[in-house]
């Protein structure tokens, strides 16, 4: 079998084993293809298979997608994090229209050129709308031949990736890939890597690249791919108030357009409790401190964050002053908004009680 070149056995091993009933591959086109790829990065299959049904049937096209209000898409996006995608994604569907016709160009470096869409994931939406001849890299990829080919170094470390687009490129390019089966073999990679060469104990035993995978030969499969240099994120914490009118609407502001949460509607936020006192007392808002809610921790790339919410009971809702990007917003009127997953659950919890 180790004679059969590692594409060959990826596909056979597909064939029988892979995931052939995705939603985003019924009907496989190009806008399917290119928003389950999206939602993909840093997401699971399992996470994103609902996210995807809701998206694609209330935005089934290109052009759909690039007629919707940011709001919209961010609010259809809503609980699957790493919101940049989302505005990313709105952006790239706007260009298309203004610059390709309403439509995806098939020219890896045109998509590559695109809000959102790199090197890796331009590679992955060609090979599988148009079974175009490209290798992909995405972090499934590059654990696979890193154990594989026995690559050292942290697979995203530049020096590292090269190393490792070398073989990828190398692969894709063996004469046992016929030109008809690129989708096929792209998502055998994807697929490989998220079920049998997993993070921790890959099924080596089944591993249809055993014979010659130089991890599982020196027994080196816990220590390939090398893990990224160790970093202690710092932790911060923020309070957040939690404003309710007598009609039980709770007021929102609109984030600035950079940085965390980019767009997105969330409560209120600030430093630390003298500085939220000192908003408040700046606004025409009248009312009383009901409670503290319990604290809601939530994870970031690059660190930790915990809100400290506040409840007050505001006597009547006016309009805050000079923040035209606040609103008063009731609680069936919360879906149809862009916010962050910790504080639409916060909000969830709030109303429920």
């Amino acid at each position: 079998m180790a004679n059969e070149g590692f594409a060959a056995r990826l596909l056979a091993w597909f064939d029988v084993n892979g995931r052939h009933d995705l939603p985003w591959q019924h009907p496989r086109t190009p806008y399917r293809v290119w928003l389950s790829e999206v939602m993909l990065q840093q997401t699971q299959v399992a996470t994103v298979i609902p996210y995807f049904h809701r998206f694609v049937d209330a935005l089934p096209t290109l052009r759909d997608l690039a007629d919707a209000p940011l709001d919209r898409v961010l609010a259809l996006w809503s609980g699957l994090g790493y919101y940049t995608r989302a505005r990313n994604l709105h952006a790239a569907a706007r260009l298309c229209m203004e610059r390709h016709g309403g439509e995806l160009r098939r020219d890896v470096e045109a998509l590559a050129a695109l809000p959102g869409i790199g090197r890796s994931t331009a590679a992955a939406i060609a090979a599988q709308a148009w079974n175009d001849r490209h290798a992909i890299l995405d972090g499934n990829v590059k654990r696979v031949l890193a154990r594989y080919h026995g690559v050292e170094g942290w697979p995203g470390a530049p020096k590292v990736e090269r190393v490792l687009w070398q073989f990828a490129n190398a692969h894709v390019a063996e004469a046992g890939l016929p030109d008809d089966r690129l989708a096929d073999y792209t998502q055998a990679q994807m697929d490989f890597g998220a079920t049998l060469c997993t993070p921790r104990r890959p099924a080596c035993v089944i591993c249809p690249l055993q014979d010659d995978c130089v991890a599982r030969i020196e027994g080196r499969q816990d220590e390939l791919p090398t893990p990224r240099p160790a970093k202690v994120l710092p932790q911060r914490q923020a309070v957040v108030l939690v404003l309710r009118d007598a009609d039980g609407r709770v007021l929102l502001r609109r984030r600035d357009a950079t940085g965390v949460w980019a767009s997105l509607w969330s409560l209120p936020q600030f430093e630390d409790e003298a500085a939220a006192d000192a908003w408040l007392a700046s606004q025409p808002l009248r009312g009383d401190a009901l409670m503290w809610l319990d604290d809601v921790a939530h994870g970031f790339s690059h660190y930790h964050l915990t809100l400290r919410p506040r409840v007050h009971r505001i006597q009547a809702a006016t309009r805050v002053a000079d923040d035209d990007a606040a609103a008063w917003v009731a609680r069936n009127d919360l879906v149809s908004l862009g916010i962050p997953a910790p504080v639409r659950t916060l909000l969830n919890r709030l109303f429920e009680d």
